[in-house]
């Protein structure tokens, strides 16, 4: 017999606070080959990338002001280092985004920087207005104004981008950042993340209390077992990726010219 139970839908994803860390760190073990160099008397997760360019920190106990999770990549040849950091309420589906797109031997393209707004543009994000009452050409802020994007100027002149989601003018709920230097293809995982429409799935007692003033939530019976199995399912898909990807076959050598019998 199927049993059933409740989970609550909510929209938009932005509010759905920070859900399970494993939806992030277990397919990057387990997947995608990211060591585990544990402390096991810490409680922080800290995964490196199978070639160490990447580091993925998670600490439950930063300091006052410092993020939970943080990303560092050591760079590789035209690509320079960079860092992306989240607060503890940043979704997991949303930063999963991002990890996903590092790990996906397909997805290392470059963005063009004008197509970098256009899933935001697609879902109703708008330039925001600023406290003077003027726009800003360097931000896009979401259609209910509870999330914003935002470019800032670096000091070594490149840009940084700044995710925030705020209710009024209280405190942010949760804050992204990414360097100047971070890949547009990065950068657009993460768009296409915001942009989503697609409900997240919360146990209805861990329902942030801003969803219920500024989002929808609705509970419905969902079966337990593809609830159990979610993070399995995914991680599987994530290592059938790869494991399709390596086995594509290189394409053939130009065929070489028959050289010419000599009499």
């Amino acid at each position: 017999m199927t049993e059933f139970i409740e989970q609550t839908l909510i929209s938009p994803r932005y509010l759905a606070g920070s859900g399970d860390p494993a939806w992030v760190t277990v397919p990057l073990h387990r997947a995608c080959g990211w060591s585990c160099g544990n402390d096991l008397l810490m409680p922080r997760v800290i995964l490196t990338s199978p070639d160490w360019r990447a580091q993925l920190r998670l600490d439950p106990t930063p300091a006052p002001g410092e993020p939970w999770w943080n990303l560092r990549h050591t760079g590789h040849g035209q690509q320079r280092p960079y860092s992306i950091a989240f607060d503890a309420q940043t979704p997991v589906e949303i930063i999963a985004a991002i990890t996903d797109a590092l790990t996906d031997p397909g997805a290392a393209l470059g963005v063009p920087y004008d197509d970098l707004y256009t899933p935001l543009r697609t879902a109703g994000w708008h330039a925001p207005r600023h406290h003077d009452g003027f726009t800003s050409t360097e931000g896009m802020s979401s259609p209910d104004g509870l999330a914003r994007v935002d470019r800032i100027p670096d000091k070594d002149r490149t840009a940084s981008w700044i995710v925030e989601t705020s209710v009024h003018h209280l405190p942010p709920l949760w804050r992204a950042h990414l360097d100047g230097n971070t890949p547009t293809y990065l950068v657009s995982a993460l768009f296409h993340a915001l942009a989503d429409t697609t409900p997240l799935m919360r146990s209805p007692e861990r329902v942030p209390h801003q969803v219920t003033t500024h989002g929808t939530s609705s509970i419905r019976p969902v079966n337990a077992e593809d609830v159990a199995l979610a993070l399995e399912d995914r991680t599987i898909a994530l290592a059938q990726r790869g494991a399709a990807t390596v086995a594509q076959p290189a394409p053939p050598p130009p065929s070489a010219k028959a050289p010419r019998r000599v009499r």
